[in-house]
């Protein structure tokens, strides 16, 4: 179940170490789950159809991860979710999202050259409604709240905002736009922030009545 990439494109890091490479790393991990019986074949299937030609990947027991640039990190998540999507079936997704982490390294990451998104063309049709709930963690800042506000603002302005709860800002509004928004917030996070960390649980047919 997992597959690693041996070579590693480190962007335009010249001396080959990875010093300027590993700051574009953007790194996701994140697990389905399917509350259904085909909880496997879903699974396992999603991840198979993914291309992730652009990115470095690994399955293991608990978890999926990508590693490379941030555009084709979501390419791929958005592609993992959406091919895991059965019409009535609950499922939810939980993703971290992580740029910047001192502790990172340099290696298990490939940079692709080029911005065009691998999975794009099979998942631009697919529309149907997503719950989200999102936290992020801007690190080493002290006015850490002025990056939280600017990204619940963004869900505002981008009309997928429905809400704050405990611990959470609460997303609703259809898949793409919700994917769209994670596109947003997390370019200004990854320009805005030496280290960020952005988690988020996507819900689809719960349920759970409001």
């Amino acid at each position: 179940m997992s597959e690693k990439k041996a070579y590693v494109n480190y962007g335009s890091c010249q001396c080959g170490c990875g010093c300027e490479g590993a700051r574009d790393i953007t790194g996701c991990r994140f697990s389905l789950s399917p509350m259904t019986d085909s909880y496997v074949d879903i699974i396992l299937g999603a991840i198979k159809k993914v291309d992730t030609s652009k990115v470095w990947k690994m399955t293991d027991k608990l978890s999926t991860l990508y590693r490379g640039r941030r555009i084709h990190v979501l390419d791929g998540l958005k592609a993992c979710f959406v091919q895991s999507y059965r019409e009535g079936v609950h499922m939810t997704m939980g993703a971290t999202i992580s740029k910047g982490c001192p502790g990172d390294v340099d290696a298990d990451a490939f940079l692709a050259e080029d911005d065009v998104r691998m999975n794009e063309p099979v998942l631009a049709d697919a529309h149907f409604p997503v719950t989200c709930k999102i936290s992020l963690y801007p690190m080493g800042v002290s006015n850490y709240m002025e990056y939280i506000a600017s990204v619940v603002n963004r869900a505002i302005d981008m009309g997928v905002y429905a809400g704050s709860s405990h611990y959470v800002t609460i997303l609703e509004g259809d898949v793409q736009d919700i994917f769209r928004y994670f596109e947003e917030a997390t370019e200004y996070c990854g320009r805005e922030l030496s280290h960020y960390i952005f988690e988020a649980t996507l819900s689809v047919n719960s349920p759970t009545a409001e």
